[in-house]
Order: C-alpha cells, then sequence, then structure tokens
C-alpha cells in the first residue's frame, strides 16, 4: 500500500534504517565483533577498577559468524 509522506528532515543516520512506504524484508548490511578485557568497558566520571591481572585470549573457531552475503 503506498505510503503519502510530508516534509522529513533527517539530520543523522549512523548504521541505522530509515524507511518510508511499504518494505518486503529489511536486514542488516554490517557486521562486527569486539573482545573487551576487565573493566575496559567501564564509563564514569570516577572509576576505579581494581582487577590485578586480566587478559582476553581469543579462540574463535567460527569461520563465519554472521554471513552477509546476498543479504540484498
Amino acid at each position: 500500500m503506498p505510503a503519502i509522506v510530508g516534509p522529513v528532515q533527517v539530520t543523522s543516520n549512523s548504521g541505522g534504517i530509515v524507511q518510508f512506504g511499504d518494505a518486503l524484508a529489511i536486514s542488516p548490511k554490517s557486521a562486527s565483533k569486539t573482545v573487551t578485557g576487565s573493566g575496559s568497558s567501564s564509563t564514569g566520571l570516577f572509576v576505579f577498577n581494581a582487577n590485578g591481572l586480566s587478559g582476553s585470549n581469543i579462540l574463535d573457531l567460527a569461520g563465519v559468524d554472521q554471513p552477509i552475503a546476498g543479504n540484498n
């Protein structure tokens, strides 16, 4: 069904989806993986992390985590 859309102003779109009207399928176009150590994602004005010894050893046996080829 067609949509009637009035005046629109998109000032910023960082990796999101803007859709007007109908859509059969919306699928992601990117994939990422992040590995962080203990206390590395802490945010705030005063942060104290007493972790001692910390390490992130990664053994990723998956060849493909999220295939995005052919996601049209």
